[in-house]
């Protein structure tokens, strides 16, 4: 088959497949040929598994010709290297896991393989989800498809590069502080955080508890849709998942705007912002107030210390979670250690990267006696007064809708050396995970030839009103259609 022959999204694979224009085994073999022929260049896997994509596209064929047509039987997807795979190396692009395998699967993963869907292979992301550009995996840096001297974003910046260059139709990615939609962004391409709780945590490996949610990542609104239909929902082996009835998110998606309010934070739209981004925010709010919705200005006052307060209780979180990794239970151990501290401190010396272990020391220190009313607890507190600064101006608004970067994406190794440039990166993204609502990143634009992102945010629990936003602000724009040459 040819590219012109197979449809690029989901939804239309979904409806070709059910009309037998072609197999998912051939639409497999499609993207496992594009994998192997393109992603040298851009590095966004860390493994392909093309025997157990093609058995699972087999399996699939068979529930279909059975009389079985549920909307993911048979799509092939991409699965960022985070969520616990059985049998299927789980890296989380660290020397720590490199060759590590998980005896079970991810509960995502677990749903997503029920419905159908076909496994090509585990993304490239920052080590542990701790960056932003994806630069600190231990397997290398994914390049941005849009131009490969530069990032594509991060954590989950494998999982948007595979996507917008068409090496998957759609993918999974983790956002602890915007690490679906900071790289959806960069990259051209549609990406979800949804409210946390709505989507299990069980099997997605922990960098902080509180603030990780998994999401999809595809080209349009509509994709994410289908896709979080059979990720979401209540998990007893997740504490911290919600029960809640189940939703069809695609219900509302063909539902005029007209009525609707859409909020733009005043703070989102500040001197830090990129002129042309503002340009596309703005002509954004302009194609919206054509749809019917209402654009009314708020603020959300305490969004400037969203960044600081983000990385003291992420820190401190992930120093807990990692601290499982020592040497003896399972993951990189040091050769010939002389005694028990030796063991521990070289395993992780060795293991861990450079951010990662900035990371771990940030957090220890905020937790030590001392500093934890100083640090820790204040950072707490500031994560109230987000919140609340949330609720406020949802008793207002039905949506906000802002930029989701301050930039384009930024060249390889720019800011490596600059963590704090770096961590502002996610300047307008880490408060949504501070108050755990949804949030959404839109392709709206380009500067300069790469994409602009568009972020929506939702009052929680109402993934189904931003998915109806940007769905028919989608269907009145091509910038989620636009394809990289490099992948062409």
């Amino acid at each position: 088959m040819t590219n012109s022959v197979i449809p690029q999204t989901l939804a239309a694979q979904s409806a070709a497949l059910a009309e037998g224009q072609f197999s998912s085994v051939e639409l497999t073999q499609h993207y496992l040929e594009r994998i192997n022929r393109l992603d040298g260049q851009f590095n966004s896997f860390i493994t392909v598994c093309p025997d157990f994509a093609l058995a699972q596209a087999a399996e699939a064929d068979r529930r279909r010709a059975a009389g079985e047509n549920s909307p993911l039987l048979g799509i092939p997807y991409a699965n960022k290297d985070i969520f616990c795979t059985k049998g299927i190396n789980t890296t989380c692009a660290s020397r720590m896991l490199a060759q590590w395998q998980a005896p079970y699967d991810a509960t995502v993963v677990e749903r997503l393989h029920a419905a159908g869907m076909v496994m090509l292979g585990k993304t490239n992301m920052d080590e542990f989800a701790m960056g932003s550009s994806n630069e600190t995996s231990w397997f290398g840096p994914a390049r941005n498809p849009w131009d490969t001297n530069r990032v594509p974003g991060g954590s989950s910046g494998g999982s948007a590069a595979a996507v917008a260059a068409r090496l998957a139709p759609v993918a999974t990615g983790t956002d602890t502080g915007g690490s679906i939609r900071q790289p959806a962004a960069l990259c051209g391409v549609t990406g979800l955080k949804p409210t946390y709780g709505r989507v299990s945590r069980w099997g997605m490996i922990a960098f902080a508890s509180s603030l990780d949610q998994g999401g999809p990542m595809a080209l349009t609104a509509e994709d994410l849709a289908l896709m979080l239909n059979a990720m979401a929902g209540a998990d007893r082996r997740d504490a911290t998942s919600i029960d809640r009835a189940p939703e069809d998110f695609m219900a509302d998606l063909s539902k005029p705007l007209s009525g609707l309010k859409v909020g733009v934070p005043s703070e989102f739209m500040d001197a830090g912002l990129s002129p042309g981004i503002r340009a596309c925010v703005d002509a954004a709010t302009t194609t919206l107030q054509q749809l019917g919705a209402a654009i009314k200005e708020v603020s959300l006052p305490h969004a400037g210390v969203a960044v600081p307060a983000y990385y003291v209780v992420a820190s401190a979180e992930a120093s807990s979670n990692l601290s499982r990794y020592d040497g003896v239970r399972f993951g990189h151990r040091c050769e010939n250690p002389v005694d028990l501290a030796d063991l521990y401190s070289r395993s992780r010396a060795e293991g861990f990267g450079e951010e990662v272990k900035r990371r771990i020391l940030v957090g220890t220190y905020v937790l030590s006696a001392g500093y934890y009313d100083a640090w820790y607890r204040k950072a707490q507190q500031l994560r109230r007064l987000i919140q609340q600064d949330f609720v406020a101006a949802f008793s207002g608004v039905d949506v906000l809708l802002g930029p989701t970067t301050p930039n384009t994406a930024f060249a390889l190794g720019e800011n490596v050396a600059d963590p704090l440039t770096m961590y502002l990166s996610d300047i307008y993204t880490t408060g949504v995970n501070l108050a755990g609502l949804p949030g959404l990143s839109m392709p709206g634009g380009f500067v300069d030839g790469l994409p602009v992102g568009l972020q929506l945010i939702g009052n929680y629990f109402d993934e189904r009103r931003i998915l109806q936003v940007a769905h028919q602000f989608q269907q009145h724009t091509d910038w989620h259609s636009r394809m990289p040459v490099a992948a062409e």
